[in-house]
């Protein structure tokens, strides 16, 4: 069993691949102060009634979890096989931007993963702690894309910075004019974050051509895919699939 994991900034997200099936998948909350021996603690209990690990797959964009991780392998998993995405890594995907190393490796393992299932142009928009929109050409190589604050740390910023709201729970409102403080923030949020991921892909596109596809993926993505209208699949495994993938080739 191949053992994905892929450290966002919120959270982490680990997935259990039998070949090339995707049998198990957890997310648990990032914590940057957290060690090596309080991860593998968290990851064992996960893990414990699933088949043996034969190798393990990681990508990170949090370079003090990132030490943590490769502690904790180099300790409890030091005889699996392991690929870490990093410089040195062949990923089959070219980065063709001003500066590549800027690239977040998740971003690197969601390209690599929608040209595998759907070739190219793509876009991958993914709703994680930022929600970015990963572009690639007819070659498979990534070529840039927009980045814009996520949905949660909106709602978050809004309700400190703002006296008379609070935090909600992002979920549906019954309409777009809300009759109450919750459904108007809800609304905002809901077809607000929508419009502003369908007014970014019109725009991509304009500017690069027709696309394949336009994949949604991250931990709030099936919250609002519904109401994007250039969304044409909701795929919240991409990033794992990414990892399965470079592990096969390295």
């Amino acid at each position: 069993m191949l053992l994905a994991i892929d450290v966002g900034n919120t959270n982490i997200v680990l997935g259990l691949y039998d070949g090339e099936s995707l049998t198990r998948s957890w997310r648990i909350k990032t914590d940057a102060y957290a060690t090596a021996d309080e991860y593998a603690i968290q990851i064992k209990a996960l893990t414990a009634n699933s088949p043996q690990i034969t190798g393990i797959a990681l990508c990170s964009t949090v370079p003090s979890v990132l030490r943590e991780m490769r502690e904790m392998i180099k300790r409890d998993y030091s005889e699996i096989k392991t690929v870490i995405v990093e410089p040195g890594i062949k990923t089959g995907v070219s980065v063709s931007t001003d500066n590549p190393k800027e690239v977040g490796t998740d971003r690197i393992m969601n390209s690599l993963a929608i040209f595998h299932r759907h070739g190219g142009p793509a876009i991958v928009v993914d709703f994680g702690t930022s929600t970015n929109l990963d572009v690639i050409n007819a070659n498979g190589d990534f070529i840039g894309g927009a980045l814009a604050p996520g949905i949660e740390i909106s709602i978050d910023a809004l309700a400190n910075r703002a006296a008379a709201l609070r935090k909600i729970e992002l979920q549906k409102p019954r309409a777009a004019v809300g009759r109450n403080t919750v459904e108007a923030l809800q609304s905002g949020a809901y077809f607000g974050f929508a419009g502003q991921v369908d007014r970014l892909v019109t725009q991509i596109i304009s500017e690069i051509g027709p696309v394949k596809a336009v994949v949604a993926t991250g931990g709030l993505a099936s919250t609002v895919v519904e109401a994007c209208s250039t969304i044409t699949h909701l795929e919240p495994d991409l990033t794992l699939e990414g990892l399965r993938l470079v592990f096969e080739r390295n």
